[in-house]
This record gives C-alpha cells, structure tokens and sequence, in this order.
C-alpha cells in the first residue's frame, strides 16, 4: 500500500495551517497528501435545526475538503490531493483511517501570549491513540516560521531549515522517534538538536548544596550516556550535524524554550496498555501545549 501524508481538516484555521504543513512535508517526502474530513452525527433533535441540517452537513462534508485540496493543489503544484469523508466518532474513526499513513497532521489553536498551543481533548485523544507519528500545527504557522531568516532579520521560506529539535531519553531511548528525527533533518537539510533533559535525584539535592562538583559529575555522566546513544545515529546519517545537550532541570522547559529556534520538535510517546485509557506523559504533554514551533509525536513500545 502507498503510503500518504494525511491531515484531518475540519475548516478551522488551525486545521488549514496543518494542511499547508502537511502539504509541504508531502512534498519533502515525495508523498501524496490525503484530506481527511471527519463528519460527526449530532442528535437528532439538533440536527433539525436550521443551522445544523442537510445543507450545513453537506458543506462541511463536501465542499470544505474540496476547497482545500483545489487550493493545495494550486500553491502546491505537482503533489498529489486526494480527500475522503468519513461519518463517526471524530477521534476514534481519523485514528483508524491512518492506520497505514506516514504521518497524520492536525491543528491545534495558539495561545494568545504565549505563542504555543492549546491542544483539545480530541487532539489529545487522536494523539494518545494513534500508532503513527501525529504532528500538532498551530494555528497560523506559516513556511517562513519553519525557516532561517533572510540577512535582513525578514522572515522568509527561501532561507534554510531551522534545525530540528529531538528531546531524547538517552537512558531509555527508542529507535524509531530517533530516526524519525534524523530523517525529517536530513530531509530539510539541516541540523539536528538533541536535548536530553534530566531532573536531580531528591537523595542528592541536599549533598549539592554542600558539593557543586556532584553536580558537574552528574552532567558529565548524562552528556556520556547521550554521546553514546546517539554514536551509531551520527554514522547512519553521516550528513546530519549533530548538536548534544544535556541539561539539568524540567525536561519539558528545556524543550519548550529550544522550540523556539526550531522548524520541527520531535518527542515520543510510550504505547501504554491501561483498563484506564492511553496516556501521552508529563513532558510530551507539557511540549505539546507550549512548544513554538510543529511538534511530531512518534509512537513506541
């Protein structure tokens, strides 16, 4: 089966800046783009109302997707569009029609202020439950965000990629998140930046404020580990340049800040069997609201 970059459309301005996303990455990875609308039924007593009936459902369906791709198609020449329309449970049925995608893209509102995101329970759902990579867009993210700017300081597409931003459990780490970040670098040909944030043990708190230096033998020991880790990543993808960090302190702080030197974020998600639901985790969680920039959630084991 051909594999395809798919976004969940809706017709909000977030979902059409993941669109725009998703077309570029489409591109980048010479894959077609499908655009998926996902109509869910309202009771029927709502759905008697004059703003809610057959003519509503059927713009929403049919003509939203349609526009989209007719415009995806002309600022975007030579990918390939297609569209579906599916009926059901928003979260549940987008998660099972991109069973076999490369990657799903959805939108997510920017938080007035902060410059970050404001993820819904339905993203978060589709995030929590997918098995492919999910990729959150905020609402007016444009080509020239993800970019270096011109000599001038003007924002600009024609620039080169802004590096790439992978927050890394190097003491637990999964291959495939790695390898989604050093291939979205090397497809965007640019750097790669790999932050490995850690918090102090409680039992050692109290012995650094009498000795700094178990402090610095500390971050000796993580930039090690990370180095390690990364070693055979550095010599499959000889053209990516690397950059290690390994700072004390909130993981996810450290990632939110980074994001905003970055053209795409990339943190992973532990598949998780639990009688109470999946879960995405404090930090993925933390990033996913803040961060400044797209961020690519990659399932794993």
């Amino acid at each position: 089966m051909v594999r395809t970059v798919v976004v969940g459309l809706d017709g909000s301005s977030e979902s059409r800046a993941a669109a725009e996303w998703a077309a570029r990455e489409a591109k980048l990875r010479g894959l077609p783009l499908k655009i998926v609308n996902v109509w869910e039924p309202v009771p029927e007593p709502m759905a008697q109302a004059p703003l809610l009936g057959t003519e509503t459902q059927q713009h929403w369906t049919e003509r939203i997707p349609r526009e989209a791709a007719e415009g995806i198609r002309l600022r975007h020449p030579g990918i390939e569009v297609t569209t579906e329309q599916l009926t059901g449970a928003y979260a549940e049925t987008l998660v099972k029609a991109t069973e076999d995608a490369e990657l799903l893209a959805l939108g997510s509102r920017g938080l007035s202020g902060f410059g970050g995101f404001m993820v819904g329970s339905v993203g978060l759902s589709v995030v929590a439950h997918s098995t492919r990579p999910v990729v959150l867009v905020r609402a007016g993210e444009q080509a020239a965000d993800e970019h270096e700017p011109d000599p001038a300081g003007i924002p600009s597409a024609a620039t080169g990629y802004r590096p790439v931003l992978l927050g890394l459990d190097a003491e637990s780490p999964d291959d495939s998140v790695i390898e989604f970040a050093f291939e979205a670098a090397a497809r965007r040909e640019t750097g790669l930046r790999v932050l490995h944030g850690w918090n102090l043990p409680p039992y050692y708190v109290y012995g650094l404020s009498r000795d700094v230096r178990l402090h610095d033998e500390l971050t000796r020991q993580k930039a090690a580990i990370l180095t390690e880790t990364l070693r055979p990543w550095r010599q499959k993808h000889p053209n990516v340049e690397v950059t290690e960090e390994s700072p004390s302190g909130s993981p996810g702080a450290h990632l939110v800040d980074a994001s905003r030197e970055a053209s795409l974020v990339v943190v992973g998600r532990r598949v998780r069997r639990s009688p109470f639901g999946a879960h995405i985790g404090p930090i993925t969680h933390a990033v996913l609201h803040h961060a400044a920039a797209p961020v690519a959630v990659v399932a794993h084991n």
